[in-house]
């Protein structure tokens, strides 16, 4: 039986007591966590001394390199083009990376999103994907690269179980034991996939406001700017956009109408917001694949993105001209009195779409594709009494009922809205 060079407690009580971890233990750590030989009781005590303590750059580079090396890195420096990947940190109505990803394509640039599903009040990209028939979320790597070097460009898939699997065994723990909001511990894990993916960019959303996992703009800045220096040390060209999550992205929350909204982005219409920060992500993205001059709004106009989507989705067996599924129940909310649309917070909106079946509690629930909210009207919209104002959808009208008890005190009519800002308010670089 081999000795193990480091003690766990030691490296828990550096952390409890602020210090900085030494290199060749954080990476002993993770290594032997992931192993086994380190606790699950003994990672959580480590994580809650990160959260409590916070870690310095360094160290949070050598805990994202540590999580890289526990699997598997992949390359793309065979595909003859650049790749450019974008990840965002969630929120209500969040459906950018649908329209995002064949918009970038039709410049010539590969597109390698690897992306998730969805848990909690924040949906999953992967989910939304799947309520157009037959398309498939598991691709092996060849398929993957395939796809990316022939004339499709972009993909949208699982990641496999080899990236990162540190992170994997990390990530749930973190869970349950009260550690998400760490950024050391949020940065390394979405950081160490994305670098083991082996993009040569990468473009940060970072959402802040009430439908954000990080509702305080300053905290979301500071996460930001940890990633963008995690990605810069690692050789990742990494910029991040600071968005505001505070009123929900668009006008669909679920996933078969999401999907919808993104075709309609991809057609040169949808909301306003949505395809503004469409456009505003892929003009990074291509700024930094080479080609900073992209017209990106002629490519939504004149049909090459909705062309570039639909092989996207045939690519993966899908039927991008199938109908999506639509709910057999609705419950339309309307106007109590005229006004103008004074508060729509984003999170009871997430929340309601997520108890209609729209998203799910535990990994393993299934989601219900035609489950969610389809809103009439945003902040700063004049609407007279009996308008109707959003539209809740289920599979059961039996879900009704705790959906409209999220969303008690989140939206009024009143005689006016406050200003809303842009929705993107800082661009943020090594």
């Amino acid at each position: 039986m081999s000795v193990e060079p480091f003690d766990a407690v030691d490296v828990i009580r550096a952390k409890r007591d602020g210090g900085v971890v030494p290199e060749a233990a954080l990476r002993w750590m993770v290594d032997a966590y992931t192993r086994g030989y380190v606790s699950d009781a003994q990672m959580a005590s480590f994580a809650m001394a990160v959260f409590q303590r916070g870690m310095e750059r360094d160290e949070i580079r050598v805990l994202t390199d540590a999580m890289i090396a526990s699997g598997e890195r992949m390359s793309f420096a065979t595909l003859g083009k650049k790749t450019v990947d974008k990840h965002s940190t969630g929120g209500v109505g969040d459906k950018i990376t649908l329209p995002l990803a064949p918009l970038v394509a039709v410049f010539g640039v590969a597109v390698p999103q690897l992306s998730g599903r969805g848990l909690g009040h924040t949906g999953g990209t992967l989910d939304k994907l799947e309520s157009i028939p037959g398309w498939r979320a598991a691709l092996s790597n060849e398929e993957m690269f395939a796809q990316m070097q022939g004339d499709v460009g972009a993909v949208i898939c699982a990641a496999g179980s080899g990236l990162a699997p540190a992170d994997k065994k990390l990530y749930a723990l973190r869970d349950v034991t009260g550690t998400v909001e760490a950024i050391p511990l949020i940065a390394s894990s979405i950081m160490s996939k994305k670098i083991a993916e082996g993009t040569d960019a990468l473009v940060l959303d970072v959402k802040f406001g009430s439908g954000a996992f990080m509702q305080d703009i300053d905290r979301a800045r500071e996460l930001a700017r940890t990633m963008v220096a995690l990605g810069t040390d690692s050789g990742v060209a990494t910029t991040a956009l600071l968005t505001d999550m505070n009123v929900p992205l668009g006008l669909a929350i679920g996933n078969a109408n999401e999907v919808r909204e993104s075709v309609e982005v991809l057609a040169g219409g949808g909301p306003s917001d949505v395809r503004e920060l469409t456009i505003a992500l892929a003009r990074e993205m291509l700024a930094l694949a080479g080609q900073p001059d992209a017209d990106v709004e002629a490519a939504l106009d004149d049909g090459r993105a909705m062309d570039s989507w639909k092989a996207m989705i045939r690519a993966q067996d899908g039927d991008p001209d199938a109908p999506l599924p639509t709910a057999r129940e609705t419950h339309v909310v309307t106007a109590p009195a005229d006004g103008v649309v004074s508060q729509l917070d984003a999170l009871p909106f997430g929340i309601a779409a997520w108890r209609l079946g729209a998203g799910r509690a535990r990994a393993e629930d299934p989601v219900i594709f035609e489950a969610g909210i389809d809103l009439h009207a945003k902040p700063g919209d004049r609407v007279v009494a009996g308008q109707p104002l959003f539209t809740l959808s289920a599979a059961d009208e039996a879900r009704f009922p705790r959906a409209l008890e999220a969303l008690e005190g989140s939206w009024a009519i009143g005689d006016s809205a406050p200003d809303a800002g842009p929705i993107v308010r800082e661009r943020i670089t090594a």
